[in-house]
């Protein structure tokens, strides 16, 4: 007998839990591990079709190089390549996008927003980064994007490069400073140290970049209530145009985790999730006292008129994006895929004249409505009318078991139009979102 939706919520609002190995933030619906190279054919088929109207483009492109793989990094990165692979690696790219960009599906469309994450696209050079970027605006011209958001990591920002990168038309810069601590970053395998992290944002702040953010984890290795204080303490000294806060995960194929596996150890040396949500919270609080509104489970802005996150709001609400460059995901018309995940195959499918795709899955519709509410869920609010008018659905009713546990725990109100999470809930939106998935989805690998 299947659990009811109350034992379901119980299960994963329990609070406290040790922060074991896998992988806690929801980016994406259905889970990837439903993902199957046996659907890329249905990719080249979408290809062939025209786009449908009024749906945003977005082009995200990964650059997987590093000075150094931080300890609890997952992502596909690469600390070992000469300056021959990179350049490789960036004709690769274009020579992807080109491909892209003769077909019907894509040819001729505008970007309304451009993605630069990593990796550290900030490890590239200004000369690598000019000639990438007009190689690209030539294929699908981006001048005019409402946004163009660059991930760096701040030991390898120059007053040069930061001006280069406003040239070249970024509107949000990303500093990853994740916390603002010597011994932290060092023991947890970053690159940059303190003194970086302030030079970087002084020089950013004269080029004069539109929004300026600051990421940050909660939970590394060895942080303490003292230390997460003085990094509220430091974010309310540099006032950034936003701040973006990750709770720490361990997935399986991070640097602890695998020393999790030599000390034969199943609770990975971070804060437990009470912990973690804990100190996001005092983020939040005290940066709402001076001014700044919480927009998600993971960012607060100075100012919400003017500080947008175009390309997660745009994402959220089915937009297409084309994801470019080793493992990068795509999304078009309800079709998700990936490319290849390493490096070689990647650019040896590019070099043949191949798309270099991995796997794919085509959604069905309750399967791209569940994807946007949940996606939604995590900006703390949804608008019933805007499903009613895309999906012709009552979310209220469609889940209304879900919806009425959470407001029978205090966690959900209804104002309006809107349903509301509770503070609490939205500081453990990704385990919440799990009763959200299909039966079928729910107790599966998520990647």
């Amino acid at each position: 007998m299947p659990p009811s939706t109350a034992e379901v919520f119980d299960r994963l609002l329990a609070d406290g839990d040790q922060t074991t190995a896998g992988n806690y933030f929801v980016a994406n619906y259905p889970p990837f591990s439903f993902w199957d190279k046996s659907k890329v054919d249905e990719v080249r088929a979408l290809l062939e079709s025209p786009p449908p109207p009024d749906t945003a483009l977005g082009v995200y492109f990964h650059v997987p190089f590093c000075r150094k793989r931080c300890h609890f990094c997952y992502f596909r990165v690469y600390t070992d390549k000469n300056a021959d692979e990179i350049k490789g690696y960036l004709d690769d790219g274009i020579g992807e996008m080109e491909m892209y960009a003769r077909t019907p599906r894509l040819a001729g469309r505008r970007p309304k927003f451009v993605y630069f994450g990593g990796g550290t696209p900030s490890y590239l050079s200004v000369a690598q980064l000019t000639a990438v970027t007009d190689r690209m605006k030539a294929l699908l011209p981006w001048d005019d994007a409402e946004e163009v958001a660059f991930e760096a990591e701040p030991g390898t920002l120059t007053e040069a490069k930061l001006s280069a990168l406003r040239q070249i038309g970024v509107t949000r810069l990303s500093l990853g400073v994740e916390n603002f601590d010597k011994h932290i970053l060092e023991i947890n395998g970053r690159a940059h140290r303190e003194d970086e992290i302030y030079r970087a944002y002084n020089f950013a702040r004269s080029v004069g970049f539109p929004q300026i953010n600051i990421d940050l984890i909660a939970g590394m290795v060895e942080e303490t209530d003292e230390n997460w204080q003085r990094n509220i303490a430091k974010l309310i000294e540099l006032q950034p145009d936003s701040v973006t806060i990750y709770q720490m995960e361990v997935p399986f194929n991070t640097g602890i985790f695998k020393q999790m596996e030599v000390e034969g150890k199943l609770v990975a040396p971070v804060a437990d999730w009470h912990t973690k949500r804990r100190w996001v919270n005092e983020a939040f609080t005290a940066l709402e006292k001076i001014g700044y509104t919480v927009t998600s489970a993971t960012t607060v802005v100075r100012d919400p008129a003017k500080t947008k996150f175009v390309y997660r709001d745009e994402l959220w609400k089915g937009a297409d994006l084309l994801g470019l460059g080793v493992a990068s995901f795509s999304h078009l018309g309800g079709v998700h895929f990936q490319n290849l995940p390493d490096f070689e195959s990647y650019s040896q499918a590019v070099e043949r004249g191949e798309l270099p795709i991995g796997r794919a899955l085509t959604t069905t519709v309750e399967e791209r409505l569940i994807r946007e509410l949940i996606l939604q869920l995590k900006l703390g609010r949804v608008s019933q009318r805007y499903f009613i008018e895309k999906f012709g659905e009552d979310v209220s009713q469609r889940f209304h078991a879900q919806f009425a546990e959470l407001k029978g725990r205090g966690l959900l109100s209804e104002q309006g139009d809107w349903l509301v999470l509770d503070r609490s809930a939205l500081l453990k939106i990704d385990v919440i979102l799990h009763a959200f998935f299909l039966p079928k989805h729910q107790n599966a690998r998520y990647t």
